[in-house]
C-alpha cells in the first residue's frame, strides 16, 4: 500500500472488467486483485475500506492492484478508482477521497460487500435455472437475500482470450434468482444462512459443453489421450463452412415460406449453429467465458459436467484433472477448492448387466479425486430422471456439494463423503466387499437387502447378484449361477437400480458406484 500526496489528474478513459463493479462481493481473507485499463504509464489511485492504493499502468495501459485481506462484512462500502500522475508520496491529505471521487473519469463502485465467493460452472445441469427446478414457485417467492450477489457470464465461444463480458452484479430477488443456476443458488443460499456472511456467486456454465472446451488449447495439443478428439476437431476446422450452411438454410427457409403460403403446416427448417463458436470446440470456453474472470478472488468452484464427455469417458480421468490444474495455474491463487457432481442416473433401466459409458464416466470422475488436492465429489446416483437428462431436484445436488465445502473449507463437523469401495475378499462362491467412509454404518433404502450388485466369473459375464450387509462397512455378494466369482460391480449402468447408503443420524449419502475388476472399457482410445 502506498499513500499519496499531490496529484495532477489525467482526463483519459479508465475502466475495469464487468466482474469488478457495484454490488460485487470480495472474497474475505484474500489479497483480492482489482485490475483494468487506463492510459499508458498512468498512475492508478484506488480507495477502499479506509485504505489507499496506487500502481502504475504498463505501456499497454494494463494495471492491477491487490487489496489487503479483509474480514467478512455486511457494511456496504464504496470503491473509488481514478487515474492520475504522482508528484511524490507523503501522508494522505484530508478529503482525498472526495477529491479523487470528483475527478473526471473516476470509477465509483458502490454497495460492495466482503464474504465468500464461489464459481458455478459446467454444462446444462449447472446452467439449469431456479425457475425450472423443483418447487420453483416457492423458491422464487422466498428469494429475498440482499446480501447474496449474483453475476452471469454470457455464452461466448472463441479461440481468442476475452478480457471482458457484458454483465453486472445484482442482489438476489425474485427476478434475479429465477434465471440463475439452481445448483449455484441453492448452494450459495445455504452457505449464506449457515455462515452468516455475504456470498457472491459467478455463473459461467454452458449447456452441452465438452470438458475440452474449458481447457487452453495448447494444453490439449500436447496431451496424448486428447489426440483423438483434437484430430477430429482439426478436420472440422479445415473443412467447416458456416457461410455455405447459412446460404443453404436461407434457401430452405425461402422454400418453406412459399409452401406455408400455400397451406403447408410443416415446421420451418432449423438454422445451423456455428460449430466454430460453439461449446465443443477445444479452447472456446476457456477463452470466452472463463478468461474474463480469471484472477477474481474466489474461495472455490463447484462443477456439474460430464454428460457431453460420456463417449470419451476413459480419457476424462486425464482431461478433467488437466482442466482443474489449468484453471488453478491461470488463477494464481493456489489450489482453490474444486467440488464436482458425479453424473446422475439417466436413460432406461438395464434388464441385464451390461457396458455403460455413463458408468465409465462416473468411474473417471471418482479417480480424479486421487489426482487432485482440495477436491470432493457429490454422488447423485439417486437424483436423476430416466426420461430427462435434466433432473429437477437441484436442491439435493446443491446440498451434497455444500457438505464438502462446509466440512473442508469451513470446519463444520458434518457427514460429507459418500462410502467408497475399499477392498474385496473371495470366500468360496461369495465375495465380501469392504468400504471406506461408511460413517455410522451402511443402510439399505426401501428394502432390507442391498440391490444394484452384479458378479462375474472367469468368463467376465456379469449377472445380477444377491447381497446382504454383514457389518457396518461390509457387504456379502453372490449368485447361485456363479460358483467361482472373480469380480463385483455396483451401480454400473446408465440408470442403475441401487439402494445402498451411508446413514449417519438423519443424513444419508449414496454409495459411490464402483467395479472391482480392471477389464477393458468401451471408451478406451476415444
Amino acid at each position: 500500500m502506498i499513500c499519496m500526496g499531490t496529484f495532477s489528474f489525467l482526463h483519459a478513459k479508465l475502466s475495469t472488467p464487468s466482474i469488478i463493479g457495484s454490488n460485487m462481493v470480495l472474497q474475505r481473507g484474500q489479497s483480492c486483485p482489482i485490475w483494468g485499463w487506463a492510459s499508458p504509464n498512468a498512475y492508478i489511485n484506488l480507495i477502499f475500506a479506509g485504505k489507499t492504493y496506487q500502481t502504475k499502468a504498463n505501456q499497454q495501459g494494463d494495471w492491477r492492484i491487490k487489496l489487503d485481506p479483509l474480514e467478512a462484512s455486511f457494511k456496504q462500502q464504496t470503491m473509488i478508482i481514478a487515474e492520475g500522475r504522482s508528484n511524490g508520496f507523503s501522508r494522505v491529505r484530508k478529503n482525498f477521497s472526495t477529491q479523487l471521487k470528483n475527478q473526471p473519469g473516476a470509477l465509483i463502485y458502490e454497495n460492495i460487500l466482503v464474504g465468500e465467493v464461489w464459481l458455478c460452472s459446467g454444462q446444462s445441469n449447472m446452467q439449469w435455472a431456479v425457475s425450472s427446478s423443483d418447487d420453483s414457485d416457492l423458491e422464487t417467492l422466498s428469494a429475498n437475500y440482499p446480501n447474496i450477489r449474483l453475476i452471469s457470464v454470457p455464452q461466448v465461444g472463441t479461440q481468442v482470450p476475452q478480457k471482458d463480458f457484458e454483465g453486472s452484479w445484482e442482489a438476489v430477488n425474485k427476478q434475479s434468482s429465477a434465471s440463475f443456476s439452481a445448483v449455484g443458488y441453492y448452494f450459495g443460499r445455504r452457505l449464506h444462512q449457515i455462515l452468516q456472511v455475504p456470498v457472491g456467486l459467478i455463473d459461467n456454465s454452458w449447456g452441452g459443453s465438452a470438458c475440452e472446451a474449458w481447457l487452453p488449447k495448447d494444453r490439449l495439443m500436447i496431451h496424448p489421450i486428447a489426440q483423438p478428439y483434437m484430430m477430429e476437431w482439426r478436420e472440422k476446422e479445415r473443412n467447416y463452412d458456416f457461410d455455405a450452411l447459412t446460404k443453404s438454410h436461407l434457401e430452405k427457409l425461402a422454400k418453406w415460406k412459399a409452401e406455408k403460403a400455400n397451406g403447408s403446416t410443416s415446421r420451418p427448417p432449423r438454422a445451423p449453429r456455428n460449430l466454430m463458436t460453439g461449446q465443443h470446440r477445444p479452447g472456446n470456453l476457456f477463452n470466452g467465458v472463463l478468461h474474463p474472470i480469471i484472477g477474481y478472488g474466489i474461495k472455490g468452484a463447484i462443477w456439474y459436467q460430464g454428460e457431453s464427455n460420456a463417449g470419451r469417458a476413459f480419457a476424462y480421468r486425464e482431461i478433467f484433472p488437466l482442466m482443474v490444474q489449468s484453471w488453478r495455474q491461470a488463477w494464481g491463487q493456489g489450489d482453490f477448492s474444486f467440488y464436482w457432481t458425479q453424473l446422475a442416473d439417466f436413460r432406461p433401466e438395464s434388464i441385464v448387466p451390461n457396458d455403460s459409458s455413463w458408468a465409465e464416466l462416473r468411474e473417471s470422475q471418482t479417480i480424479c479425486l486421487r489426482k487432485l488436492n482440495h477436491t470432493g465429489e457429490a454422488v447423485i446416483i439417486d437424483t436423476g430422471e430416466g426420461r430427462d437428462i435434466h433432473p429437477r431436484n437441484k436442491q439435493t445436488v446443491a446440498n451434497r456439494l455444500l457438505r464438502h465445502a462446509l466440512a473442508k473449507d469451513y470446519g463444520q463437523k458434518i457427514p460429507y463423503e459418500s462410502p467408497k469401495y475399499k477392498s474385496m475378499e473371495i470366500k468360496g462362491s461369495k465375495i465380501i466387499i469392504n468400504f471406506n467412509h461408511a460413517g455410522a454404518g451402511l443402510y439399505c433404502f426401501d428394502s432390507k437387502a442391498p440391490t444394484g450388485f452384479a458378479i462375474c466369473g472367469e468368463d467376465q459375464k456379469f449377472a445380477w447378484a444377491s447381497a446382504k450387509l454383514i457389518g457396518k462397512d461390509r457387504v456379502e455378494v453372490w449368485t447361485d449361477s456363479i460358483t467361482a466369482p472373480i469380480a463385483v460391480r455396483y451401480a454400473w449402468a446408465d440408470n442403475p437400480v441401487c439402494n445402498l447408503y451411508l446413514r449417519d443420524g438423519g443424513v444419508t449419502l449414496p454409495v459411490t458406484p464402483f467395479r472391482t475388476d480392471s477389464f477393458p472399457l468401451t471408451t478406451m482410445g476415444k
